[in-house]
């Protein structure tokens, strides 16, 4: 499935690493077909994380998140040692995408390259084993998440980023 087929669901949720490509594809499929492009910063610890996507999943038209409540259950225990968002929070906020014919899209990339990205993008970056270590915490959060729904996974270091999943 290419990244135009994608476009015909209702609700795309771009998730993946920090420059694995979620920015790039989201705004070539919000330019090209009509989505709202929700980008998901970090929210304050004091805000309701759950509640905050429940209520942008009740809104109306054509939305994709670039990041969301998944970045939540990686860079949560990775970065606080917790995450804000438990398991039957991210399994009922994926029934929600479902229920807006959505998919979850698993962008993903070797290490190597991602890191070679982000030091394009911004003169820096983390290392490799931190973002190896994010990639295999993205394995696993899709993989436990494709027990409950389709997860598309699309190697974004490939040039016209074809399905894997």
């Amino acid at each position: 499935m290419s990244p135009d087929e994608i476009a015909g669901y209702q609700t795309l949720v771009l998730e993946g690493c920090d420059g694995v490509g979620k920015s790039t594809l989201g705004e070539r499929l919000s330019t090209h077909h009509g989505f709202t492009m929700v980008h998901s910063p970090r929210t304050p610890d004091h805000l309701d994380l759950a509640s905050r996507y429940r209520d942008i999943l009740a809104e109306d038209g054509k939305i994709l998140f670039d990041r969301c409540f998944i970045s939540e259950l990686v860079y949560g225990p990775l970065h606080r040692g917790r995450s804000r968002i438990n398991w039957s929070q991210a399994i009922d906020l994926t029934e929600s995408v479902i229920k807006r014919s959505g998919v979850l899209v698993h962008l993903t990339a070797p290490p190597a390259v991602i890191h070679q990205r982000l030091l394009s993008r911004d003169g820096e970056a983390v290392d490799l084993e931190e973002i190896s270590e994010l990639v295999a915490a993205y394995e696993r959060v899709f993989s436990t998440l494709a027990d409950y729904t389709h997860v598309l996974t699309l190697d974004t270091s490939l040039p016209d980023l074809p399905s894997t999943g």
